[in-house]
């Protein structure tokens, strides 16, 4: 199974691009990743991998723990699926229409995030939640 992450917007701060490499270097030694920026929704819309579940961050969604993220995500691994696209929006998040069409919309809580930062959280959670599907030290609850 593949992991994709679009994101609209640039990292352009230091600080951001290297906790975003550190943690996306660690996924990718679990899974392939594809870290994808565009400059707009509808780039957005058009670099959505094809066959890909598509898991809308969006504030109204569903807030998971740790574990339960890592127990989705065995579920969707386990299930035959080609990948998993995460979808972050820019400064006003995902139109409503791409969330609508998401199979799953994660919130990461209630705080409003900017949207560099919740990639980075995104990509720590995902490596957290493929640690705890290996049985490895990295989670200690």
């Amino acid at each position: 199974m593949k992991l994709s992450i679009l994101a609209v917007g640039k990292m352009k701060e230091a600080w951001v691009q290297e906790a975003s490499a550190e943690y996306a270097k660690r996924v990718r030694g679990k899974l392939p990743l594809d870290l994808v920026e565009v400059k707009d929704d509808a780039e957005l819309v058009r670099k959505i991998p094809p066959r890909h579940k598509l898991w809308a961050l969006d504030e109204r969604g569903k807030e998971l723990t740790s574990e339960e993220l890592a127990a989705t995500l065995a579920r969707v691994m386990n299930g035959g699926e080609h990948g998993i696209s995460f979808l972050i929006g820019g400064a006003d998040g995902l139109p409503r229409e791409l969330v609508g069409r998401a199979d799953f919309v994660w919130s990461l809580g209630r705080l409003t995030l900017p949207h560099r930062l919740a990639r980075i959280i995104v990509l720590e959670q995902l490596y957290r939640a493929l640690s705890i599907l290996r049985g490895e030290p990295y989670h200690r609850a």
